[in-house]
């Protein structure tokens, strides 16, 4: 399938090994890991980093395997869940930082550019979550009046 904003095409890079069953060196409990999944996400971690965070200090390869429940779900049962979805919340960041920067180079064209192209992918994010319920239906992306650090 060709990639979304260029001729090129390819595949992802990586997938993840085919488990059913946690790994028999792991020596967390369920009960133990959304413990420290809750815990994350009150220091202010993302989905993503509370992973990443969980794989690399305690040795968790998977939250999915041990609890049966993805990060995000395990958030929201707790009532920690961002409000918006991680993805777009990124490309958001993207172009605000993007703005900066055209801000202080006004004739970047391939910047500018650059910025459309970030832009056409939260509309469509945005139109996908509209749909899936995700995002109310009144939800609008303005770059001036959205707040995200």
């Amino acid at each position: 399938m060709a990639r979304m904003h260029s001729r090129d095409k390819g595949k992802s890079g990586s997938t993840k090994p085919p488990r059913v069953a946690p790994p028999s060196w792991v020596e967390y409990s369920a009960e133990e890991v959304e413990g420290l999944v809750v815990d994350l996400a009150k220091q202010g971690y993302e989905p993503a980093m509370i992973g990443i965070k969980l794989r690399d200090e305690y040795g968790i390869p998977d939250v999915k395997l041990i609890t049966g429940k993805k990060i995000t779900e395990i958030l929201r049962e707790h009532g920690l869940e961002p409000e918006l979805p991680e993805d777009l919340l990124n490309l958001i960041r993207r172009a605000k930082r993007v703005r900066e920067h055209l801000k202080r180079h006004p004739k970047d064209l391939a910047s500018r550019r650059g910025l459309r192209l970030i832009e056409s992918k939260i509309h469509r994010l945005v139109r996908y979550y509209k749909k899936k319920g995700v995002l109310p239906e009144d939800w609008r992306y303005d770059p001036e009046a959205i707040r995200v650090d």
